[in-house]
């Protein structure tokens, strides 16, 4: 299953940054929908595009493996 980092991203930013970051201005930044950072942040396993993949990578200047990572579903 593919587990997405969203809110540890935002979490990074917000530190780094000294002021709280909202799904709101990341739908600002990226041009993704809030429904979706929603979606990718809050549900188990959602499917999202590789679009929205990129642009949650230019807007956190990351790496892809900082924006998801692969969890075995054995895994607790």
């Amino acid at each position: 299953m593919i587990r997405f980092l969203l809110k540890e991203l935002m979490s990074q930013k917000s530190f780094d940054e000294n002021r709280r970051v909202t799904l709101d201005e990341v739908s600002e930044g990226t041009g993704i929908s809030r429904n979706t950072l929603s979606r990718i942040a809050n549900n188990r396993g959602y499917n999202t595009t590789t679009d929205a993949i990129d642009r949650l990578c230019v807007f956190f200047n990351c790496s892809i493996d900082q924006v998801m990572e692969h969890v075995s579903e054995n895994k607790k």
